[in-house]
């Protein structure tokens, strides 16, 4: 009996982290152009939508930087920004569902070009994770929507 139990628990845990493990970490795609008008495509897909970029990180501007201080001079990438955004109506639904999902909030876009690739343009985003209640879940399943449908829109 006993260990029927433990081939039972083990069974139900390689369930649940099977589960966690197939949700991707970053959803990637890429599309050909040129940075500028690639981050101009996300910022107006976001203006067509009601929402404003609230800030702007300069990821590769302080890798290049950092990187010169620390002896470390590899380009990682030839642009790369991380825009960053909200939606008051998405944000509050996430958050009456479940107060915890603050963590969510801002979204981010990632818009960057690799060196080893000119004239490609990455667009990704992490896709939250759809936890506690249905409602949260639905909740949080319409921001990955809203960020798909961004990068989507952007790629065209």
């Amino acid at each position: 009996m006993n260990q029927f139990r433990q081939w039972c628990c083990a069974c139900a845990l390689f369930a649940v982290f099977s589960a966690v493990a197939a949700e991707p970490a970053a959803q990637v795609q890429s599309t050909k152009g040129s940075f500028a008008d690639v981050k101009e495509r996300v910022v107006m897909a976001l203006e067509n939508r009601g929402l404003v970029l609230s800030y702007t990180a300069h990821v590769g501007e302080m890798l290049d930087r950092t990187g010169r201080d620390m002896g470390r001079t590899q380009r990682i990438y030839g642009n790369a920004e991380v825009l960053e955004f909200c939606s008051a109506a998405l944000s509050r639904g996430t958050m009456e569902a479940d107060p915890h999902n603050i963590v969510f909030c801002p979204y981010a876009i990632a818009v960057y070009t690799l060196p080893q690739s000119p004239g490609t343009v990455y667009l990704s985003y992490r896709p939250p994770r759809k936890t506690g209640s249905d409602q949260s879940a639905q909740a949080l399943l319409a921001v990955e929507k809203l960020l798909a449908d961004v990068v989507a829109e952007a790629r065209q």
